[in-house]
């Protein structure tokens, strides 16, 4: 179908047709072809191409963390990924992030305010109130900011940047594509969900990810181009870094009732923590806001001085933290080991990230998650120490869990714990324990991690998805079968004694036009047909400036609502299967609100 643009107004001007050839807007209006038709299509290549360069930018911001730590913390050029926790700078390990956290706020003042934050918050932001438009500036400062923010020592996760910029790209090609906002809100999501799975490897929770953070309902139009660009990104995530899980750890045992209830209860306190976390995050943040007396562009070194001290007392506290989960699910660390990264890791990240630096959540989370995990499976051990609980999967539960209480995306949190580490015996031990933690959220908190802050600007966030009621019925169901059909070669006085004599019980105010045969040729509008400056001598096949735009009355209401925000119109012509030329009636705006009425 073509633009708006390019059939003119729709309900307002007048203007004589070049010809009047009975060409029509027609689309294959089956339930099947709304479902995989022409745009589906179309969206799953694009999201193949979204999904690989999203792989390659997450192992380029990959390589230049390592490449910014690397030269910050041990003086040599290498891109091999690296954590600080070997540093050997004395008290000159605090004066690195500060001095990467002056860089970002520069960045952030003079380059785009945006790079502020985690990523995926902004990210629904600008689905929910910009139709999924990213400014194109983010898609290259995004990454670059956090790359120096988290080379220099931040004690953020790569992926929550990773997944932003795949975001920003996404949006960004259907800016450039002139698609419509729900297009340009799958290929965001696919872009998101890309970045995730070439970060970590999990596929399956990166397409879970942008269903229940970015995607706000459940259907297959947007599962497909997601799914085709997170298994593309996984792949090729395959051919750089291999196919091993990113938290390999030995295999466990399946959980006995006993331990299952422990593990439940180790979900029920990461949903506590989880809501701590997220309180003392925005308490933080607000206290930026409302006593800091600096510009906020210096912010990010405030924050960077505690992410500095607490480096100082405990370099494993500073990056990313990948290696840390991996020991901390391996249940190979010191009790006081534990508890030294849980408390500065906890007070540096939400310090930081309070500040507004540019950084992800999501490590963060699954560190200070899986250390609390551990050391709740230490202690049920010990006094229980045939509760059959294992300390591995404790860890692994309170990971997910924490992640599953303060996103509230519950089969993320599941699904990614099992694809980071291939350990099918915790599916059970993560069911148990991040429902626990998810139920115990809902109740002490309102908003997420992820949507405290929009909901502060007064944006609603959809958490609930349920079937779409225009989905389920049929244009049969609703249109007007007693449409007004007009033939071409009346004159347009004729036309409006007619409109004027029937315009008590008129249904529409779009009406068919017509050739001698009977076919529909063209439509015109009431305002058009009354238009004083149109001469009444005139036949009406003399207006028609536009094409009509037809449904089949076997298509989903859901479609005709489509149809009608896209193109602007409050009338659709509804005409005879496979016959786009012959009418059978109209449905109106008016028509769907009374279906509504009607049926539910």
């Amino acid at each position: 179908m073509k633009t708006p643009e390019d059939r003119g107004s729709t309900t307002e001007g007048v203007g004589v047709s070049p010809s009047l050839g009975p060409v029509l807007e027609y689309e294959q209006m089956t339930a099947h072809a709304t479902l995989f038709g022409r745009d589906v299509w179309r969206l799953a290549g694009l999201s193949v191409m979204i999904g690989a360069v999203a792989a390659v930018v997450a192992m380029a911001l990959l390589r230049l963390i390592g490449l910014l730590t690397n030269l910050c913390f041990y003086g040599r050029f290498s891109l091999s990924f690296a954590d600080p926790t070997s540093a050997h700078l004395g008290i000159w390990v605090i004066a690195v992030p500060i001095i990467g956290a002056v860089v970002v706020g520069i960045m952030a003042r003079y380059g785009h305010a945006g790079i502020r934050g985690h990523g995926i918050p902004e990210a629904m932001e600008n689905i929910l109130t910009n139709q999924s438009r990213i400014p194109m500036s983010l898609t290259l400062l995004k990454p670059i900011s956090a790359a120096i923010s988290i080379g220099t020592g931040g004690p953020f996760g790569a992926e929550g940047p990773i997944i932003a910029t795949g975001g920003a790209f996404g949006s960004l090609v259907g800016q450039i594509l002139h698609t419509t906002a729900d297009e340009r809100k799958i290929l965001l999501s696919a872009g998101a969900a890309a970045g995730m799975a070439a970060t970590f490897g999990s596929p399956v929770s990166a397409v879970l990810l942008a269903v229940e953070l970015l995607l706000f309902e459940f259907r297959a139009r947007s599962l497909v181009p997601v799914a085709l660009a997170s298994a593309t990104a996984a792949g090729l995530r395959i051919i750089f870094m291999g196919d091993k899980p990113i938290f390999a750890m030995p295999n466990v045992g399946p959980a006995n009732h006993w331990s299952l209830i422990f593990y439940a209860v180790i979900g029920l306190i990461a949903g506590v923590a989880a809501a701590g976390v997220t309180r003392l995050l925005y308490l933080v943040e607000d206290g930026f806001e409302k006593y800091s007396h600096v510009h906020w562009m210096w912010w990010p070194a405030l924050g960077a001085v505690v992410v500095g001290v607490c480096g100082y007392f405990d370099h494993h506290s500073m990056g990313v933290g990948y290696d840390n989960i991996f020991h901390l699910l391996a249940g190979g660390m010191a009790i006081k080991a534990i508890l030294m990264l849980l408390i500065l890791k906890w007070i540096s990240w939400t310090v930081a990230l309070g500040s507004g630096t540019s950084g992800g959540t999501l490590a963060p989370l699954f560190t200070l998650g899986s250390a609390l995990g551990l050391l709740l499976g230490m202690a049920v051990v010990h006094f229980f120490p045939d509760s059959g609980v294992d300390v591995r999967v404790a860890a692994l539960v309170g990971m997910a869990a924490l992640f599953a209480g303060a996103s509230r995306a519950l089969l993320t949190s599941i699904v990614f714990a099992f694809e980071t580490t291939m350990q099918p015996h915790g599916l059970l031990p993560l069911l148990a324990g991040c429902t626990t933690a998810f139920l115990v959220s809902c109740l002490l908190m309102r908003d997420t991690i992820m949507t405290e802050k929009i909901a502060r600007r007064g944006i609603r966030v959809q958490t609930e998805y349920s079937t779409d009621f225009l989905d389920r019925l049929f244009v049969r169901d609703a249109y007007t079968r007693e449409a007004i059909c007009l033939d071409g070669s009346r004159t347009v006085a004729e036309t409006r004694q007619l409109i004027f004599a029937k315009w008590a019980v008129l249904k529409h105010h779009e009406f068919p036009i017509l050739n001698d045969d009977k076919k529909l040729v063209g439509v015109l509008s009431y305002r058009e047909l009354l238009d004083t400056r149109v001469d009444p001598a005139i036949a009406l096949r003399s207006l028609i400036n536009r094409k009509p735009i037809v449904i089949e009355p076997d298509s989903p209401l859901r479609l005709a609502d489509n149809l009608m925000s896209r193109y602007n119109v409050g009338h659709l012509i509804v005409t005879a299967p496979d016959k786009p030329d012959q009418v059978i009636g109209v449905i109106t705006r008016t028509d769907l609100l009374a279906a509504h009425r009607r049926f539910s």
